[in-house]
């Protein structure tokens, strides 16, 4: 019985010896099936978190194939919009196409400029903002207004983040 037993190991040895792509054929395809897990996970991630960075002009002229998408929305704040309600922490205010061309707004003189230009221009597109929060100290008019939100149907834009920028606190003093 013992004689039975090393020759079937001795047969079992020669059988793997003999076929060793097999082996190999069980660690490719278990390598190809974490690769493609991982470029699924890769793709429905992104794809799920994905945002759109517009300007006021391009968020308005895709109109309806935006409603609802995460968007990124830049514009320079119109102050006589600016509306606080301090109880409810809700702030509403529109924003004015501001360019998002390097050359444009340098030859306008800069984004302070440029943010003024847009605010006082009433042919400049505008976009409606509603945002829940505390008031941020930097909400003045002419600021430049970075928002993450979403528009909705009625045209308004509900931003979930919002950043101000005032681009005269950071130019540097005229030259004389």
């Amino acid at each position: 019985m013992n004689n039975d037993i090393v020759i079937e190991n001795q047969r079992q040895a020669n059988d793997a010896m003999s076929h060793p792509r097999a082996g190999r054929a069980k660690f490719l395809v278990g390598g190809l099936l974490i690769l493609g897990a991982v470029i699924y996970l890769l793709v429905t991630s992104t794809a799920s978190t994905a945002q759109y960075f517009l300007t006021v002009d391009e968020l308005r002229s895709r109109g309806v194939a935006m409603v609802g998408k995460n968007v990124r929305v830049s514009g320079a704040v119109v102050g006589e919009t600016i509306q606080y309600d301090a109880q409810r922490l809700e702030l509403t205010f529109a924003v004015a196409h501001v360019t998002d061309s390097p050359q444009a707004i340098e030859a306008v003189g800069g984004l302070a400029a440029a943010l003024a230009q847009a605010v006082r221009d009433p042919n400049t597109a505008r976009l409606n903002v509603h945002y829940l929060g505390p008031k941020p100290d930097l909400m003045r008019p002419e600021a430049q207004a970075i928002m993450d939100g979403q528009l909705r149907e009625d045209g308004t834009f509900h931003a979930d983040t919002l950043l101000l920028k005032c681009p005269t606190r950071y130019e540097g003093a005229p030259q004389s």
